[in-house]
């Protein structure tokens, strides 16, 4: 444990917060445009009975952006929001019930444009030093929590490529649910973990096709 309360393995994602560029983990979408809105994630790292692990969420299929998909908790941000990190933090105690006060925020990332949703992305950094089993609270918005274990992440029999209709190809992650991890959360996680020095090689040639959502 580090003098400042994060666990040592922490302390490289700390660090690399400061130097890593939007290029270096969006390098199809670097600029962010000016009529993008603003919003905000939260990556929540803990230590679980697995080691340690990364926060994820389902969101629900009738949302009305990135419906069905795999996403850290957060959403876009309100005006009585101070900063990045304080609409992250109040996003994911209202989607699934996290207290603000048990986060020590330790960073954020560069802020990331979203096109389909043209939003302004923050991914905040942050460690939940009281960890417990969570719920979602309202199943409208999301319908799953997922308590990911990073070493299942890293796990190369857990990688593999997906190709959207449109002819988008990326990476994935398998995590327990019909839906894989894919798109803008994947990408960030991907190319994060890979300047970390926490991926293992992993096949990027295994493509599969996303499955279709449950109808609306």
């Amino acid at each position: 444990m580090t003098a400042d309360g994060l666990p040592d393995w922490l302390r490289p994602l700390e660090e690399l917060a400061g130097s890593v560029d939007a290029a270096q983990l969006s390098p199809n979408f670097p600029r962010v445009p000016p009529d993008a809105r603003p919003a905000a994630v939260l990556l929540l790292f803990s230590e679980g009975e697995a080691g340690p692990e990364l926060l994820l969420t389902e969101r629900a299929s009738t949302m009305r952006n990135h419906p069905g998909q795999i996403a850290f908790p957060g959403g876009k941000s309100d005006p009585q929001d101070a900063d990045s990190a304080a609409t992250a933090l109040r996003e994911a105690h209202e989607e699934v019930g996290v207290d603000p006060a048990t986060v020590e925020v330790f960073g954020t990332l560069p802020t990331l444009w979203l096109p389909p949703s043209n939003f302004a992305v923050t991914p905040v950094l942050g460690y939940w030093r009281e960890p417990r089993p969570l719920d979602p609270v309202s199943d409208q918005e999301v319908v799953t929590v997922i308590h990911q274990p990073i070493r299942s992440l890293v796990d190369p029999a857990n990688r593999f490529s997906v190709r959207h209709t449109s002819g988008w190809m990326g990476p994935a992650f398998e995590v327990g649910t019909p839906m894989p991890l894919w798109g803008f959360t994947a990408g960030v996680i991907s190319r994060l973990f890979e300047r970390l020095g926490w991926e293992q090689p992993w096949d990027d040639s295994v493509t599969r096709p996303l499955p279709d959502l449950p109808a609306r």
